[in-house]
């Protein structure tokens, strides 16, 4: 089984994949293409009690998942629009095509295989586009303000609504709650079998699960547009791990 003991602690630990950036980066002398993901994604996994594993963008890396026990999907750039069929918006981001289809072959082999999995950011729009939906690409033409994503390099606060007796209402143990936030796009159509399960006030969507009866029914997958490797409620993190436990 992946699970994998800590020898300080005793306990198996599930073992979590998190996709990965590819880009450059500059540290002490250097200034070379690297594999990057943001410290805080690996400390709530190993905080919730999971063992955690970066995932570079390579091609073949859905190979790595009868290793795994769980997987993130993390934040990130905007995908391709031409992924759902749309033209680029002016104020989309250049998509990176490495990375697009390592987190699409990623998704659709967990999804595939039953894998527990926690989409964060870019990681619920890949869930959603892999499944069939589209995505809006900037959200300020549609809701008229930067309320989504109001610092160029940090996170602001908003309020979701969760809808009652949703799995996600269960996992955070209410219906509202006040999330970090720093994005530019989000679900337009949903893709097959996904329901969603939050909202912001403007009506953007910013939670999904499968409905039921459903293929994927039976799995643990929670996609959320905000950012809870950012904040101080471990509990999206948490469900994963007890997810993952169980699946070992």
């Amino acid at each position: 089984m992946p699970a994998t003991t800590d020898p300080t602690a005793g306990t198996a630990r599930p073992v979590i994949g998190i996709s990965s950036y590819s880009q450059n980066a500059r540290w002490g002398s250097w200034d070379l293409p690297a594999v990057l993901l943001p410290r805080r994604y690996p400390d709530m996994v190993s905080r919730a009690g999971g063992l955690p594993v970066l995932l570079p963008p390579s091609g073949g890396i859905a190979g790595a998942l009868p290793r795994l026990d769980g997987l993130v999907l993390s934040g990130g750039g905007d995908l391709d629009p031409a992924l759902y069929g749309a033209e680029p918006h002016p104020r989309a981001f250049p998509p990176s095509a490495l990375r697009d289809s390592a987190e699409l072959e990623l998704c659709t082999a967990a999804l595939a295989s039953g894998l527990p999995v926690l989409g964060i950011c870019r990681g619920l729009q890949v869930i959603n586009v892999a499944l069939g939906g589209t995505l809006h690409q900037h959200l300020p033409d549609l809701v008229g303000n930067d309320s989504h994503s109001p610092e160029e390099a940090g996170y602001g606060s908003h309020k979701v609504s969760v809808a009652s007796g949703s799995q996600l209402s269960g996992l955070l143990g209410r219906t509202e709650a006040a999330v970090p936030t720093h994005h530019h796009q989000a679900i337009d159509r949903l893709g097959a079998g996904l329901i969603a399960t939050a909202w912001t006030d403007d009506g953007m969507i910013e939670a999904v699960e499968f409905g039921q009866p459903a293929e994927h029914a039976s799995q643990f997958m929670v996609a959320v547009q905000w950012h809870p490797e950012a904040g101080e409620d471990p509990s999206l993190f948490t469900a994963l791990i007890a997810a993952a436990s169980q699946a070992t």
